[in-house]
């Protein structure tokens, strides 16, 4: 049986993360999954481990100083305390020369303490909040690092020959379904429903969606996601087309996602430049609708055949509206080839296809 020791980046989550994700489909594997330090005075590490799934535990570690500590401060007591809470989790569960897989770059602290028979490093995002040698060490021994986009890719690379792509994905099944019902809180909207589905961050930009329920009383634009203090909301809700829904379960987002008549992707203003895909946009694709996004300067576009890309508040109204008249099944089902290439199964499948060609899983 294939044995894995996880350093997740998040605690294990009823949305399930990247890490979580890929964790539940490794074949034939022993997961052991150690979620990031609690918080300072929390026993939630001395707490048993939790049965994920089969072959799937998760255990807490004990509380760290914070993430913008050096090795100077690190302090050698909590960093003992931690590297004898692995060893002793890995040895109560007969984990002898794991696969190490690190999900950000505080990894690299307990590389000369665990005994591993092959590292990875899975880099999905920058690390502003860690020092750079530390993503540094662990990309430079790393026997494979996937990066989620091309400008992580060529971040990487100078450290590592082996860096293969690996975008995000989606539960493509969860969101390839005809005939959903449509949500209670969709009720009664009459005309054309364009939505958005994800984080209301402080920066997101809103502009694009103001100008177009300006433009089109006739549509109803709905924003489904967590209000993080978005900075531009309360001038969009002053928009009576404009709906904001209470947050919703991620069972029902399927649903949601079917009774639009189309996806809206927006950018946050403080990530211009992010080639990450997210995964709500693959979530998008499977499930057919046509879409609408806005682009970043001289972004190269991902799916230009099937996505309406605009890159103004202007050709992001006119779109809406050709993205309305769209005819046919062509473009549908072609979004949803590229939604099914992307599940995350598929994800899952190529890591262990590469991790078995060079040799970690045996």
């Amino acid at each position: 049986m294939r044995q894995i020791v996880c350093l997740a980046d998040q605690p294990w989550s009823a949305v399930p993360t990247r890490t979580q994700q890929l964790m539940t489909r490794m074949k034939d594997a022993e997961v052991l999954y150690f979620e990031p330090p609690s918080r300072p005075g929390s026993h939630d590490w001395r707490k048993p481990g939790r049965k994920l799934r089969p072959g799937l535990i998760s255990y807490t570690l004990p509380p760290q100083p914070t993430q913008n500590a050096t090795r100077r401060i690190f302090g050698r007591y909590t960093a003992n305390r931690t590297v004898h809470f692995l060893q002793s989790k890995l040895e109560r569960h007969r984990f002898r020369e794991p696969v190490l897989w690190c999900a950000s770059p505080a990894g690299a602290e307990f590389l000369d303490s665990i005994a591993y028979r092959g590292l990875v490093y899975d880099c999905f995002r920058d690390w502003p909040d860690y020092p750079e040698s530390w993503e540094s060490e662990l990309a430079a021994a790393a026997d494979v690092a996937f990066a989620a986009s091309p400008d992580l890719l060529r971040h990487l690379s100078p450290c590592n020959p082996n860096v293969p792509l690996l975008p995000f994905g989606c539960n493509y099944p969860m969101f390839a379904k005809d005939q959903l019902p449509k949500p209670q809180l969709l009720q009664g909207i009459e005309g054309p429903i364009l939505g958005f589905a994800g984080t209301l961050w402080p920066d997101l930009d809103l502009e694009p969606v103001l100008r177009a329920a300006q433009a089109h009383p006739e549509y109803t634009f709905v924003l489904l996601g967590r209000d993080r203090g978005c900075r531009m909301l309360p001038r969009l809700l002053q928009e009576p087309n404009v709906v904001v829904p209470d947050p919703i379960s991620p069972v029902d987002l399927p649903d949601c996602l079917a009774s639009f008549h189309v996806c809206l992707h927006l950018l946050r203003r403080e990530r211009l430049y992010d080639d990450v895909i997210p995964p709500r946009l693959f979530e998008y694709l499977a499930v057919g609708k046509p879409i609408v996004a806005m682009l970043s300067p001289d972004q190269v576009e991902h799916f230009p055949d099937v996505v309406y890309g605009a890159h103004t508040s202007a050709e992001f109204n006119l779109l809406c509206t050709r993205a309305l008249s769209e005819t046919g099944t062509w473009a549908r089902d072609r979004r949803r080839e590229y939604g099914k290439a992307a599940a995350w199964s598929e994800r899952a499948n190529e890591v262990n296809r590469i991790l078995e060609s060079i040799g970690l899983f045996s």
